[in-house]
């Protein structure tokens, strides 16, 4: 069986060139991480299509954000989709709100803590609570928890400190920012091997654009895989 530790980031324009990606990876790649840069483009019928069609795993990466009836009336309408997991922003209302809403079923509610992409720089410019990083990132993990998280979203930097706390116990890990050794970064500023990402307490990773832009996807799925301990 495919190793469903590595999630592969469908970062494409539309449902269609979704579909060929997973049709190109095969027996490569079982899970499927499909973000907002494709709802417009048929992104929740490719789930179910990926879902029933290929018998695949499917992370939807939605990173809900919006008052809590709201939230809690998305991800009851997601939740008979057949995911396995859905990302809501780390506030404490709002992680309470998508645990209410998902009810009785297997859907995975990941909190978003702070996105890969931003440095402390991109923090003061929000008007972010000052501090570093790293404990930002740990108190916001530690909040969602307790909030009712099964599992945090968190640069591979921060996850031996999230798995550390003792409300992580049977929680996921889920890391973005993973870059194989020698690849191009592109915008991800936290970063960390695939190897490593799960060395640090990650249960998957999740790469994108190092695999589906490589000249051959297949292989670089396998070379990924390959790094995993």
């Amino acid at each position: 069986m495919t190793d469903d530790r590595l999630i592969v980031a469908l970062d494409v324009p539309n449902a269609l060139e979704g579909l060929q990606m997973a049709q190109t990876l095969g027996d490569a790649c079982q899970f499927y991480k499909i973000g907002l840069g494709m709802l417009t483009g048929g992104g929740l019928a490719l789930a179910r299509e990926l879902i029933d069609e290929m018998d695949k795993r499917i992370f939807l990466d939605m990173k809900l954000f919006d008052i809590g009836n709201t939230v809690e009336a998305a991800v009851r309408g997601l939740a008979q989709y057949g995911l396995d997991f859905l990302t809501v922003h780390g506030d404490p209302h709002v992680v309470r709100a998508a645990a209410e809403g998902k009810g009785g079923s297997e859907l995975k509610i990941l909190a978003v803590t702070i996105l890969t992409s931003l440095d402390r720089v991109d923090l003061d410019a929000a008007l972010i609570l000052p501090g570093a990083v790293q404990d930002l990132v740990v108190e916001r993990a530690r909040r969602a928890f307790e909030a009712g998280a099964d599992g945090v979203i968190a640069s591979p930097q921060e996850a031996a400190l999230i798995r550390a706390l003792p409300e992580a116990e049977g929680r996921l890990i889920v890391t973005p920012g993973v870059r194989p050794a020698g690849t191009d970064l592109g915008d991800q500023k936290r970063v960390m091997t695939p190897g490593d990402a799960i060395r640090a307490g990650a249960d998957h990773i999740v790469v994108g654009r190092p695999i589906i832009r490589a000249e051959d996807p297949r292989a670089a799925a396998r070379a990924v895989l390959a790094e995993l301990p």
